[in-house]
Formats: structure tokens, sequence, C-alpha cells
């Protein structure tokens, strides 16, 4: 019996030290990613503030003024999807759909064509607010956006 506690005591000892370890770090379970508890890692974070913000975006691309042009156009084998298609911006950004509405700021970057599969785009741009509370400010947005999918989210 002696024997038999000798063993089982340190077994149940790392059991219990791999149970404490599993519980402090992100597990697969929901797919690639879960939510951490900031305070399991002693970090102590402030309430976030929050702005719902609300524009709109015109990617003028011909015309006399336009505000987005090809600065690396897609190979002469490009798919349909103009992959390799680099476009540089300095697009309005207005309070309405119409494009002659009040300027609040411009998306300033550039976007160019990443997926040889879909129109998929690369999008890398600031969005420089010019009037209101946040005038002055800036939102920096890099992500993928894929043109034809109805939901579409970048962050």
């Amino acid at each position: 019996m002696a024997t038999l506690n000798a063993i089982l005591s340190p077994l149940l000892l790392l059991l219990l030290l791999l149970l404490l370890l599993s519980s402090a770090v992100p597990t697969l379970a929901s797919g690639f990613g879960t939510a951490l508890d900031p305070s399991l890692m002693g970090i102590n974070l402030r309430k976030e503030k929050l702005s719902h913000f609300r524009f709109y975006w015109h990617d003028v691309t011909s015309g006399p003024h336009p505000s987005s042009v090809t600065v690396v156009p897609p190979p002469s084998n490009a798919s349909a999807t103009f992959f390799g298609l680099v476009n540089m911006i300095d697009n309005p950004l207005t309070l309405r759909p119409d494009p002659g509405s009040e300027l609040v700021g411009r998306a300033q970057g550039l976007y160019s064509s990443a997926s040889q599969e879909e129109v998929g785009l690369l999008m890398v741009m600031n969005f420089a607010f010019a009037a209101g509370k946040h005038n002055g400010s800036g939102i920096t947005v890099l992500g993928r956006n894929p043109v034809f999918q109805k939901v579409r989210e970048m962050p």
C-alpha cells in the first residue's frame, strides 16, 4: 500500500498541476480563437470608450480628378480577379451617399487585388477626419475586403 501511495502521490500532483495550467491557457475549442480573461494575465484594463462612425467612402476611378489611380496594373496574364493590381487612394469620406455632401474626412492609402480565386482586396488606409468632434483624428485600417460577398467585415 505504501508503494502504491508513493507512485500515486506524484502522479496526482502532476495531474493537478496540468489541470491548473490548462485552465490559464486559451484552448481551440471554438475553432481557432477564444476569449481571454485579462485578469488571469495580471492585466488591468480600463473600460473601453466606444464610438460609432457612419460615413460614405467614394472611390472615383475616372474623370478629370480621380481619387483612386492605378500605380501597378495587373500583369498581362492576370486572371479575372485583376490579381496584382495596386491602386493608390485619396478618397473623400462624406456624411451622406451623395459625393457632393459634407466632407468629413479622407481615406488615404492603397488597395490591391490579392486573390487569384475571387475579387479579394488587401486594404491599407487611414481615415483622416477633418470635421466635427473627431477633426484631426484618424483610424488605420488593414484588412481583407472580399468585394462580392454580401456581408463583409474589415478590422
